[in-house]
């Protein structure tokens, strides 16, 4: 089965664009968002009874081996080391090439920012890969307002470890 196959038969909640990466680097999104933004291009699949993001026979090998439940990307340091490491290097570079994010300011470095843009890179490499990214205007979820407390973030997002 071909990449087209595998998406003709997985809608994706959210499509990849600019407009919404920006609001995930910007912090305007929860971090249980980005994880499922991920979850759902790594195959995994919502478990109706659990509520549990589970692991599909299109979810990759190198995932579906470590990870039979879908990872918190952003809380746990591990599943964010293993999507980092899941990046090629051509594509390493993708916030600076691709959105000319410049990174974060010293005082606005914490893990789940530095999380968060792993995640946004991975989701360029992934697009570009697929040849998924839209270029057009599309629609993308409500922004709210970053987190009082950066370090936390939202309202219901994992703790960070």
């Amino acid at each position: 089965m071909n990449k087209t196959e595998n998406f003709a038969e997985n809608q994706f909640t959210w499509q990849i664009c600019k407009k919404l990466l920006l609001i995930v680097l910007e912090d305007k999104v929860s971090d249980v968002f980005v994880c499922e933004l991920v979850w759902e291009r790594l195959f995994y699949i919502r478990d109706s009874p659990t509520n549990d993001w589970v692991s599909s026979l299109l979810t990759p090998t190198y995932w579906s081996g470590k990870f039979v439940k879908a990872p918190q990307i952003i809380s746990e340091r591990n599943a964010s080391v293993h999507l980092t490491r899941s990046i090629p290097k051509e594509y390493k570079q993708g916030l600076k090439n691709f959105l000319n994010f410049k990174g974060y300011r010293i005082n606005e470095l914490y893990p789940r920012r530095t999380r968060r843009a792993t995640a946004v890179n991975w989701l360029i490499y992934w697009a570009l890969e697929n040849d998924c990214f839209s270029n057009n205007d599309v629609e993308i979820p409500r922004p709210s307002s970053p987190p009082s407390n950066p370090v936390k973030g939202h309202f219901g997002d994992p703790e960070i470890k």
